[in-house]
């Protein structure tokens, strides 16, 4: 299975997926701190999109806090962050992503939350106490 997985539907740019993706891993534990991740041009190969597309990703990841360079040596996961914190800003960008489709389509936020409670409540998943 690979690592990150991109979706030709999604409407976000592919360097936001591949963002979301690195940053999910991290919050899963399927990637640890001081893990490396590919290198561009592999990851870029894999997944069959442009290097610059990649690079871009990986300089958001950066900026961050989420990994780290190590010139001549590659990219690693930052070990500094704390699952919580990445678990939050993660869910933060989620729900940005939501409120933003939802307003599109006219919804209020109370109808989105409502709408979410049902679909959990529907798939067997509670709210954390």
């Amino acid at each position: 299975m690979a690592l990150i997985a991109i979706d030709s539907a999604d409407p976000r740019p592919i360097y936001v997926q591949i963002v979301d993706e690195v940053r999910r891993a991290v919050v899963v534990g399927s990637l640890k701190p001081n893990e490396p991740i590919p290198s561009v041009r592999q990851l870029a190969s894999e997944l069959g999109v442009n290097p610059n597309t990649v690079k871009q990703a990986y300089q958001e990841l950066e900026r961050l806090g989420v990994t780290y360079v190590e010139r001549g040596n590659g990219t690693y996961v930052a070990a500094g962050r704390s699952i919580r914190d990445e678990r939050v800003s993660l869910a933060t960008a989620v729900a940005e992503r939501a409120l933003r489709d939802a307003t599109r389509n006219g919804l209020a936020v109370e109808e989105l939350i409502d709408a979410l409670e049902r679909v959990a409540q529907r798939n067997g998943r509670r709210r954390k106490p």
